[in-house]
């Protein structure tokens, strides 16, 4: 394989995994964007992050059902190289490196922004790429030291949810902090019903909930170095499905028993509220601590995911060779360094940048996260068709209810996709994103790939 083959460590143990995809999902969205969400769809948003949970679960299942087959490095860009062809390959890969790339360059952003509340005299850059240099150094050590900082750095944000969870469901079951009187379910009917501003709104607020879950499909990455990824990967995949679904739907849930809909978001983040009406007062300095850690670990994750993919674009001639060197850890230091070198740029960007422009450009994007999940979908398609029928009964892990689940999911993304065009925050997506793929796709020619990978054998596996 080709982890053996190339010395990439497989040192990743399953909590690793579980956390990493966890810690790549649940992020700053989750706990300072949600209001928006909630303010289009009311309640009916929790149908919402049901129905994109179950995508979600389906995506990473078929991922799996390659991952579990064939564990190496670059994952889906490899596996859409081998299954559906070297344009593909190139356009998977070079996509959600840069996917990851903008999102490291957001997240860290956001630590300047929320470290400026304590430290209001220091300027926010100084945050921005002290926070970069400290992701890439953590990166540039053995992957196992990498897994225990995302370990615990996801950690924290699912202790915080999960005290979210638990102390919002005393207010609403036995009335805590409210006189013991309990404040039960009905504000998820009254304001307006289940579905205020009807089925159209939950339609709309879909595009917005499925960008939440995008990241997780981060640990088909991982399987390169995970150990025993036969026996990992499922568990992590298997546990991770239902446990983001609980963190998702439970926090979502709490928020909107206890507070009508269209009162969510007026005062700020759902979650500092939130512990605010149970009477914690330190509730702002709490969620600021946890939004930064949130913050971290997506851009740790994100440098983590964009040095893998490099590393794997490289070892097939689709990035410059010296990319495909590692360290004598068994790390792709240079593809880690130029992803870094990368998200250094782009804060110096940022500061001159107007925020519009930078929204733009995650827009953008985040298309082409969607794009990911197309082609994954599609990737597995091909991989299963390529299998014969005993081959196919061999698998050790295999996506459920085949074909008729990853076409549900592959319809409910291009359906997302259209929805996108009916926001206008989103509508700048469908510009931008095809704007970035074609940039890609004439470099591909430019550069005369397509020449080259007629004769070249695709990634190794």
């Amino acid at each position: 394989m080709q982890t053996e083959q190339t010395g990439l460590k497989r040192h990743l143990k399953v909590r690793h995994i579980r956390l990493m995809a966890l810690g790549s999902t649940i992020g700053v969205g989750l706990f300072l964007g949600s209001a928006s969400a909630i303010q289009i769809a009311g309640p009916s948003i929790l149908l919402g992050y049901l129905l994109a949970g179950i995508v979600a679960f389906i995506v990473l299942r078929t991922l799996g059902e390659m991952a579990v087959h064939e564990p190496v490095a670059g994952s889906f860009a490899a596996y859409a190289n081998t299954y559906v062809g070297p344009l593909a390959g190139y356009m998977v890969g070079w996509g959600y490196w840069t996917y990851w790339i903008v999102v490291g360059i957001a997240e860290v952003t956001a630590v300047g922004i929320y470290m400026g509340i304590w430290f209001p005299e220091v300027p926010q850059w100084i945050w921005a790429l002290s926070s970069i240099v400290l992701m890439g150094l953590i990166n540039l050590i053995a992957v196992k030291v990498f897994g225990e900082f995302e370990f615990w750095f996801a950690l924290i944000k699912v202790v915080a949810i999960i005290a979210m969870i638990g102390l919002g469901g005393s207010v609403i079951l036995f009335g805590f902090t409210n006189d013991w009187q309990p404040i039960g379910l009905s504000n998820l009917w009254q304001h307006g019903g289940f579905f205020p501003n009807g089925f159209e709104g939950m339609l709309l607020s879909l595009q917005m909930v499925l960008f939440a879950y995008v990241g997780i499909e981060m640990i088909g990455l991982s399987a390169g170095e995970a150990e025993n990824p036969k026996k990992t990967i499922p568990m992590a995949i298997d546990s991770l499905a239902w446990r983001i679904l609980i963190f998702y739907m439970g926090a979502i849930l709490v928020i909107l028993a206890i507070f009508p809909w269209n009162e969510v978001g007026q005062q700020g983040s759902p979650f500092v509220v939130m512990f605010e009406r149970i009477g914690l007062r330190e509730a702002a300095g709490l969620i600021n601590f946890v939004v930064i850690t949130a913050a971290l670990s997506s851009c740790n994750a994100g440098i983590f995911s964009g040095g893998r993919l490099l590393y794997s674009l490289s070892t097939n001639g689709y990035a410059p060779a010296s990319f495909a060197k590692l360290s004598k850890y068994g790390v792709p230091h240079r593809a880690v360094m130029a992803t870094v070198g990368v998200c250094m740029s782009g804060v110096v960007l940022n500061y001159f940048v107007p925020d519009k422009a930078f929204q733009y450009i995650m827009a953008a994007v985040t298309f082409v996260g969607l794009m990911v999940w197309i082609a994954i979908l599609f990737t597995q398609m091909k991989f299963r068709r390529s299998l014969t029928k005993a081959q196919v009964a061999e698998l050790g892990y295999r996506a459920p209810w085949w074909p008729y689940s990853s076409w549900f999911a592959l319809a409910f993304i291009c359906l997302v996709v259209v929805l996108m065009g009916f926001h206008e925050d989103a509508r700048i997506a469908l510009i931008l994103g095809p704007c970035l793929l074609g940039v890609y796709l004439a470099m591909f020619y430019i550069v005369g790939l397509h020449r080259k990978t007629k004769t070249q054998a695709v990634f190794k596996s």
